[in-house]
């Protein structure tokens, strides 16, 4: 393919599996390939960004970091849909809880994701897109958490916001709507999936809570991380 390799993605053609899960952080990322995958191979580090090839119960799946943030997502999820070949983005992260139904260490699979951004002004649409997951792939999600049976779980919308520190006080107001967690990355995810012809989904685990105000340890937020690359990889 001409398109590659692109300014952020050193990989070859065929480097990348059909699935790629995405954590946002690069160590999280070499983790998950060093801890679940064998036979992982590095195809990518520009800036930092590793991403990984390996196999997961005889199954090929690859795993990359996003980065923070809508713009990070944005370019990381068009390049590997539209010049990698891949199907399948699984972002898998941590979010804050707004809805009194969460707690800690719950997992969230995100249905839907609203959003206080202006990314959907590229496509120049008529109206206001709604950002959705996969079925198939939510589907799958919610059937391996059952299975899974020991683990506290929502589906529903998430709120992908631009900002992590703002003036505005707006947590209510989604709230009252039902949204249940606050990140930063699904919109342009599923957008960039959308427009592609593509697949994805998000699945997070409550950090924290803006509600309750607690928050995770170091060791707790390693076993929960644990149990949400298990599903992603699951349904890989």
């Amino acid at each position: 393919m001409s398109n590659i390799p692109t300014p952020h993605i050193a990989a070859k053609e065929g480097d990348f599996a059909k699935t790629v899960l995405m954590p946002g952080d690069p160590l999280r990322a070499k983790y998950i390939a060093e801890t679940f995958l064998t036979d992982a191979v590095l195809v990518n580090q520009v800036r930092g960004i590793n991403g990984y090839t390996g196999y997961y119960n005889g199954k090929r799946v690859s795993v990359m970091a996003s980065g923070m943030g809508m713009p990070s997502m944005g370019i990381y999820s068009y390049e590997l849909f539209n010049f990698y070949d891949v199907d399948n983005i699984i972002r898998i992260g941590t979010a804050g809880s707004i809805s009194p139904k969460l707690k800690i260490r719950d997992v969230v699979l995100a249905m839907g994701a609203c959003t206080d951004s202006n990314f959907a002004a590229q496509f120049e649409l008529p109206g206001t897109f709604a950002p959705i997951a996969s079925y198939e792939l939510l589907r799958k999600a919610v059937q391996v958490v059952e299975e899974m049976g020991n683990i506290g779980y929502q589906v529903g919308n998430v709120v992908s916001s631009d900002v992590f520190y703002s003036d505005r006080q707006t947590t209510a107001s989604w709230q009252k709507m039902g949204a249940l967690a606050v990140e930063m990355e699904s919109v342009a995810l599923y957008m960039n999936a959308a427009r592609a012809g593509k697949n994805a989904l998000t699945i997070v685990t409550i950090s924290d809570s803006l509600v309750t105000g607690e928050a995770t340890t170091a060791e707790e937020r390693q076993t929960s991380f644990r149990d949400m690359m298990k599903i992603a990889l699951e349904i890989a």
